[in-house]
């Protein structure tokens, strides 16, 4: 199979789909444009930057920078969960390390069952999937822990009234809040390959890989979003609900 190349006029031409975008944005008067406007050109700086920073990565094959990179993916991955956190203290800490703890589980059981061998070029880009799509679950968890609190407020006080532990008032807001955060990525399980045809599938099969071999990748991702998705908002849920009680485990009043 030819290999594809894309050139700088393919990419002009696409860009015009997104100027069409723009327009239908300033004529409906949605207000997006300045967002997309922002959005796309910061993606194609760090789209070239990662492209650059990869290329190098790949070329030296070092595993000691190899694991910086999938520390440096989780640090960003917990930066832009914390933005979710409103109320919660320590956000930050507790997303890296939950969604740390996720990829890197993730990561060992892939290597250490010969699915995945230890180099950049295998290693980096499945930390950037598992550990993207933890962060998404680990900021919903942290939407829903707040709203759920904020919503409870009064039966949580009567059930510490009552001499409830922190733990039991809490254990149906955190059941709850996990449920409701796993939801997006069990339905994407639930509906790949009859309504999406996902990244990497897509990807080996325009490369010109067997699609039955590719389907094997792709359950494999499956599996590894499911299950970092899993541990991730689990270990940040356990370890955030505990923010919305002082040491005196009494219930914080968040505004």
């Amino acid at each position: 199979m030819n290999q594809h190349n894309i050139t700088n006029q393919s990419l002009m031409l696409a860009l015009v789909l997104v100027v069409i975008a723009i327009l239908i944005s300033k004529r409906e008067k949605l207000g997006l444009e300045k967002d997309i406007i922002w959005s796309i050109a910061r993606a194609i700086v760090q789209l070239i930057i990662v492209g650059y920073v990869l290329k190098y990565i790949f070329d030296v094959d070092n595993g000691l920078l190899t694991i910086l990179m999938v520390l440096f993916i989780c640090f960003n991955a917990a930066l832009n969960a914390r933005k979710r956190s409103k109320n919660i203290d320590h956000a930050f800490v507790i997303s890296f390390i939950a969604i740390s703890s996720g990829t890197v589980l993730t990561l060992t059981v892939l290597i250490l069952s010969g699915s995945i061998e230890f180099t950049p070029m295998q290693v980096v880009p499945i930390s950037g999937m598992i550990a993207g799509n933890a962060m998404i679950a680990v900021g919903l968890c942290y939407n829903n822990l707040n709203q759920r609190f904020k919503d409870q407020q009064q039966k949580i006080l009567e059930m510490l009234s009552l001499g409830t532990s922190v733990k039991y008032a809490s254990r149906g807001i955190i059941r709850d809040s996990i449920r409701s955060s796993l939801i997006p990525t069990v339905d994407s399980a639930k509906t790949v390959g009859l309504v999406s045809l996902p990244g990497m599938m897509s990807g080996l099969i325009f490369a010109g890989i067997d699609p039955v071999k590719a389907i094997k990748y792709q359950i494999m991702v499956t599996f590894m979003l499911l299950s970092t998705a899993s541990l991730s908002t689990i270990i940040a849920c356990y370890l955030a609900y505990r923010r919305f009680y002082n040491k005196r485990q009494q219930l914080l009043m968040k505004p």
